[in-house]
């Protein structure tokens, strides 16, 4: 028997599955959207997307389950279809979901880009990437400030990274460190949000992006989209910059959904010149050349920098990096391990053995992390225990290779030096000259 409509589950990892359903399903009576599920993120799982969020159509709002319960969900629920909907994932992955929800009997799909993307009354800049902790939020600030040398006012909408009451946080403006604490964010949300307050620009993010845009629109001139992951831009972008990363040459074939991203772009950015390897920066731009030959495809660098190298020499340290580009993006290194080597640190000491809580077990979902400290914060218990994996660590100084002052929302008991790395033109003006014609300045 034809039922009268059809029923759907949204593969996330509370980001792109919401903005998903908000420009594709919410409004549409034909699909019934049973459960969103989650995985990537801890503590999202076991909770709804709220009513006032969902629309008419969903009066209880929408749970939300693991991943890990997708099979199951497909056979009790009847679904119909199941859509694929966060990012970073190997093309492998997404064909073993795909093959799990087949199996189970949904259909597996993939929406477009145009089919999500939202038209902007100002012009966008959107900022992408190949993998997570390629180099995006750099090529953020770096552009920024370009457009702020042109005279335009410049607002940043950040790519979601809603942990908390989704319907406080459908549409949150930053402008402030105390907008920050108000809205309790997470560490991950600072390294995002930190240094566009720091360099005097206002940051948009949340759950609902049409009212985010409505509102961003006011005050700008320009939008600058800051994306997570590798995900897709929201917004119907001016001007599309994809971050390719030669340290993971070839991951621009073969993760979801950077390759759309690299295929989509009109400038590929290929960051880190200044480390990687000649033949796998050369790899990324045959890739380049074969996948998207259209686009400007410009060589970049991603030089780092220590507040005190000299208190790393002969010293045993503790490297904290960048929690996402060490879990799901996959990095065995950053940019504080970097700082290390070229210090001359005598040691880096494995925090594993000394890990508490939650961090000793995202060192066992994400074992390439092995040796260096994730930066993991998603809540008040997890920054604890990241405070209490420092104290137990025996070392003599701790490396913050992350984007923020982590002293700001937890307590380092021993000496420590913070990490910054910042985007350089290894030809000057390429890309304010890029923008310019873009924008028609």
């Amino acid at each position: 028997m034809q039922r009268d409509r059809k029923r759907v589950a949204i593969l996330g990892a509370a980001g792109r599955d919401f903005h998903n359903f908000n420009t594709v399903f919410r409004d549409d009576p034909g699909t019934l959207v049973v459960a969103f599920t989650a995985t990537q993120i801890p503590g999202i799982s076991g909770r709804r997307y709220p009513a006032v969020l969902a629309g008419p159509l969903y009066p209880e709002g929408i749970p939300i389950v693991a991943e890990d319960s997708l099979g199951r969900l497909i056979r009790e629920e009847a679904i119909d279809a199941a859509v694929f909907s966060y990012s970073d994932v190997s093309h492998e992955q997404v064909m073993h979901l795909a093959s799990l929800c087949t199996a189970a009997g949904a259909d597996f799909e993939l929406l477009a880009p145009r089919r999500t993307m939202l038209a902007s009354p100002v012009p966008v800049i959107a900022v992408t990437a190949v993998r997570t902790g390629a180099g995006k939020s750099q090529t953020t600030r770096y552009i920024s400030t370009i457009l702020r040398k042109l005279g335009k006012r410049v607002v940043v909408v950040r790519h979601p990274m809603p942990y908390g009451d989704l319907a406080a946080q459908a549409c949150q403006r930053f402008a402030t460190y105390a907008d920050l604490d108000r809205e309790r964010c997470t560490i991950e949300e600072r390294e995002e949000y930190e240094p566009h307050l720091d360099n005097g620009f206002v940051v948009y993010a949340g759950v609902d992006y049409g009212q985010i845009l409505a509102k961003a629109a006011v005050e700008a001139d320009v939008i600058l989209w800051d994306g997570g992951n590798n995900d897709l831009p929201f917004y119907v972008p001016t001007l599309h910059l994809c971050v390719a990363d030669p340290h993971r040459a070839g991951h621009e074939r073969s993760y979801h959904p950077g390759e759309t991203n690299f295929r989509m772009a009109d400038i590929i950015l290929i960051n880190k010149c200044d480390t990687a390897a000649e033949a796998d920066i050369r790899n990324v731009e045959s890739s380049a050349d074969s996948l998207n030959p259209m686009a400007t495809c410009l060589r970049v660098e991603s030089p780092v920098t220590c507040s005190d190298p000299a208190l790393l020499k002969g010293k045993k340290v503790l490297v904290i990096e960048d929690g996402p580009t060490l879990t799901h993006g996959g990095m065995t290194y950053g940019a504080g391990m970097v700082a290390a080597r070229n210090a001359g640190a005598a040691s880096v000491v494995d925090p594993v053995p000394y890990a508490a809580g939650s961090i000793a077990a995202t060192f066992e979902k994400y074992p390439n992390a092995a040796g260096i400290l994730p930066a993991m914060g998603y809540g008040a218990e997890q920054i604890a225990e990241l405070e209490e994996t420092i104290r137990r660590t025996p070392c003599d100084v701790v490396v913050v290779g992350t984007p923020i002052d982590l002293t700001r929302v937890l307590k380092i008991d021993k000496p420590a030096v913070r990490v910054r790395y910042e985007l350089r033109e290894i030809r000057p003006g390429v890309l304010e000259s890029e923008i310019r014609g873009a924008l028609g300045a």
